[in-house]
């Protein structure tokens, strides 16, 4: 029986994204960094779902004395804030050396780092995974929500208000002849 391979994972450089992103920059710096994070999940979180990617955003907490901790946003998005002096580069290494085990037993299909760090993206490609430029994940991320939009507006375009108008003409004969009394 062979086994069928599960998602993706995408690993993501949080505060490399924000610092991207010209419109996490302008949140960070009009709103504050909490909502330059919050705002980074929402985008990532419908962008995980429908690439069905299981999606890790990594913050780290290297200035501040705190341990690490992770919030489940969705099944498929979660984010992390490091331990007391480690990096979100660390992290996403020791992620990334882990899941080649995953990979090589065929649990995951594929490790995405996304970040626009060069050392740290000479670092993973050397553990097998893939990397994305910051501006590569804008781009996809904005990509999907544009196609999301149209295979929305292609459902709710009707022919007309009636029900009737929206069903297919075999099963509207049908309905006729039930509603005559017809068979």
């Amino acid at each position: 029986m062979s086994r069928s391979l599960s998602q993706a994972v995408l690993l993501v450089d949080g505060y490399n994204i924000i610092g991207a992103w010209s419109c996490l920059k302008k949140t960070r710096d009009t709103a504050g960094l909490e909502a330059a994070r919050w705002e980074l999940v929402e985008a990532l979180t419908s962008y995980s779902a429908f690439e069905n990617y299981q999606t890790k955003i990594v913050f780290d907490a290297h200035y501040q004395n705190t341990s690490s901790n992770q919030e489940i946003i969705t099944g498929n998005l979660a984010v992390h804030y490091t331990d007391f002096g480690q990096t979100a580069d660390t992290y996403i290494e020791k992620a990334c050396a882990s899941f080649r085990y995953e990979i090589a037993q065929s649990l995951i299909s594929r490790v995405i780092v996304a970040t626009s760090d060069r050392a740290q993206q000479l670092m993973i490609q050397g553990y097998g995974a893939e990397w994305i430029s910051a501006h590569q994940l804008c781009y996809l991320v904005q990509d999907t929500v544009c196609r999301v939009k149209k295979k929305s507006q292609s459902r709710k375009q009707s022919k007309g208000r009636f029900l009737a108008n929206s069903i297919d003409p075999k099963s509207r004969q049908r309905l006729a002849e039930l509603r005559m009394g017809l068979k």
